[in-house]
């Protein structure tokens, strides 16, 4: 592949700098990084690749150029933004929930449909919310032996999940916790997060369901079936954890799930599963 021009949109975010992370791990061909963000953080610097990368304001003649755009930025940025990138040729990849259902956008899991990513008419490919990326990674393989026909899911999200005004105050509230002080106004969050459990991530929707439940069963499609989720908050900086129940005709199994966003799969977990669920040996929860 030949070097590509690839534009970060957020790309001083906790998302956008891990981006470049990946990037780098991954030797990713990267002739030219072009790091976006809003007017406030022009004149900062991004590192890669042992380079400081200044900071370019996020406009749509930003994008001239760019061979592939990595969005994370919110989903009225990327809204309003990545349509431009488009436009101008780029094909872009969008970490918000802007584009997640529209039809004509593939919603794509690599390890499940890859093949998608080939059918982008709109020149932007979406992903889905990272813990229905971590749930579905798994129970995937097994659908395709067994025939889910039943998905319960508990996720407890992790403080990145508000960015790194998430980090900032789960930090300071753990020194509070400590050190016995007033913990004072916990924004972003609704409440104390640190040595604490919050039921509830976003409004609630409809059938009782807040936004990011929802986010769950709708952004599995075409998934074995659809979940029903329960999704609260924990006092973790980064890493997700998924409980799973899954049920088919022949068989029910627990399934357990901790891994940072940016991690590898639980492909060992996997492959046992899927082996035992092959040669119809017992599972385990």
């Amino acid at each position: 592949m030949a070097d590509k021009t690839v534009a970060i949109l957020g790309a001083t975010g906790v998302v956008g700098t891990q981006m470049i992370q990946c990037l780098e791990e991954r030797n990713f061909p990267v002739g030219k990084l072009v790091p976006l963000a809003s007017a406030r953080s022009v004149g900062k610097t991004v590192s890669f690749n042992g380079e400081d990368v200044p900071v370019v304001e996020a406009t749509p003649e930003a994008f001239e150029g760019a061979d592939i755009v990595l969005g994370a930025a919110g989903d009225a940025t990327a809204k309003a933004l990545l349509p431009e990138a488009a436009k101008r040729g780029a094909v872009c990849v969008d970490n918000s929930h802007a584009f997640r259902l529209e039809p004509d956008v593939p919603l794509v899991i690599p390890e499940i449909n890859a093949a998608d990513i080939a059918n982008h008419p709109r020149n932007i490919i979406a992903n889905p919310n990272c813990a229905t990326i971590i749930g579905l990674v798994p129970t995937w393989p097994l659908h395709k032996l067994a025939g889910l026909r039943r998905l319960i899911v508990s996720t407890y999200q992790a403080a990145s999940g508000a960015g790194m005004p998430g980090l900032t105050e789960l930090q300071r509230e753990m020194g509070v916790v400590a050190n016995g002080g007033e913990m004072g106004d916990t924004s972003p969050f609704a409440y104390q997060l640190a040595a604490n459990l919050i039921p509830q991530i976003g409004s609630f929707k409809d059938e009782g369901y807040t936004s990011e439940e929802w986010k769950m069963q709708n952004e599995g499609t075409p998934s074995p079936s659809r979940p029903s989720s329960t999704v609260p908050s924990r006092p973790s900086r980064r890493a997700r954890r998924l409980r799973l129940r899954l049920a088919s005709r022949l068989w029910t199994i627990r399934l357990t799930c901790a891994t940072p966003c940016r991690s590898t799969p639980p492909t060992r977990t996997l492959s046992t599963l899927a082996a035992s669920v092959a040669t119809s040996r017992p599972l385990t929860a």
